[in-house]
C-alpha cells in the first residue's frame, strides 16, 4: 500500500470516530410513592389552549417536577381542519382522549382538557388546587414498581426497555403499561387558523406513545421499544415516560420519566 493512501485510511477512520456518537445507557427506578400523571390534550389550531400550554410549562418552576408528577401533552388532529395543520398532532392522540371520554361517560372531546391520573381536572378560575388533588396522590403508597432503561445508540435510534410489577392482585386486571417519547422547549409560528399570527411555545410535547403493553396474571408486564429519532428533534430536550394504567378506569397506578441519556 502507497504510503499516501495508507495515510488517507487513518484519516477517514479518525474523522469518523470523532463525528460519531457513541451508545450511551442510563436507568431509572421509580418511587415508594405514588406519582401522578397529568395529560393535556391540546392542539395549536384552538385559540383557547395556549393559556393551558403555558400553566403546564410553568409546574416544574412551581417545584412540580417528574418526582410528582409526570406531564403528557398530546396533541389532537381534529381541529386541523380549521386552517392550520398542528405538526405535533396525531390520530393516535385523538383516539386516546376519545377513549377515556367513553371511559368516564362524556359525550363529547374538547380541548383544552387535562386529566389527572385519568380523571378530568378542571382548573378553578379563582382557585388553582392543583397542588392539594396532586398531594393526595403523591401520599399513596405506590401501586407499582417500573423499572427503565434507555439506551441510545448515535443519533437516530434509542431503545427503552425495562418491566412494570404490579404486586397488588385486584389492580392487575385489565392493567397495562404505556411507554411515551416527548420533547421540551418547542416553539412554531402559526400563520393560520385560529391562533394566526402568534408564536406558541408547548412542553412535555409526546412525540411518540408506545404500547399497551399487558401485565400478566402474575402481575409483570415487559416494556421493549425501538423508537426512531427524527433528526429534527432536540435530543437535549427528549425524555421518556413510563406509566401503569387501568384500562377499566383510568386510574394511573405509577409514572416514571426520565431524561434521554447522551
Amino acid at each position: 500500500m502507497r504510503p499516501d493512501y495508507a495515510r488517507l485510511i487513518v484519516a477517514i477512520v479518525m474523522i469518523a470516530a470523532a463525528t460519531s456518537t457513541p451508545a450511551a445507557t442510563c436507568g431509572a427506578e421509580s418511587s415508594a410513592r405514588r406519582v401522578a400523571l397529568l395529560e393535556l390534550y391540546t392542539s395549536e389550531g384552538c385559540n383557547s389552549c395556549p393559556p393551558t400550554d403555558r400553566w403546564i410549562s410553568e409546574l416544574p418552576a412551581r417545584g412540580y417536577g417528574t418526582g410528582s408528577v409526570v406531564t403528557l401533552a398530546f396533541h389532537v388532529d381534529y381541529w386541523n381542519y380549521l386552517g392550520w395543520p398542528d405538526p405535533f398532532a396525531k390520530a393516535q392522540f385523538s383516539e386516546r382522549q376519545r377513549t377515556a371520554s367513553r371511559r368516564s361517560g362524556a359525550r363529547v372531546v374538547y380541548t383544552p382538557q387535562l386529566l389527572l391520573n385519568g380523571r378530568d381536572y378542571r382548573r378553578g378560575s379563582f382557585f388553582d388546587d392543583f397542588g392539594d388533588r396532586l398531594g393526595a396522590v403523591n401520599r399513596d403508597t405506590s401501586r407499582a414498581k417500573i423499572i427503565l432503561e434507555l439506551q441510545t445508540d448515535g443519533a437516530a435510534g434509542l431503545t427503552a426497555r425495562g418491566n412494570v410489577a404490579v404486586a397488588d392482585a385486584a389492580a392487575r386486571a385489565g392493567a397495562h403499561a404505556f411507554l411515551a417519547l416527548y420533547e421540551n422547549k418547542l416553539s412554531n409560528q402559526v400563520t393560520a387558523g385560529e391562533n394566526r399570527g402568534r408564536r406558541l411555545r408547548h412542553d412535555f410535547v409526546v412525540r411518540k406513545l408506545a404500547g399497551p403493553f399487558p401485565v400478566d396474571a402474575s402481575g409483570v408486564a415487559q416494556l421493549q421499544q425501538e423508537l426512531e429519532l427524527d433528526p429534527g428533534w432536540k435530543t437535549a430536550d427528549l425524555n421518556v415516560a413510563a406509566f401503569v394504567q387501568s384500562a377499566r378506569s383510568g386510574d394511573v397506578l405509577q409514572a416514571l420519566a426520565m431524561p434521554v441519556c447522551r
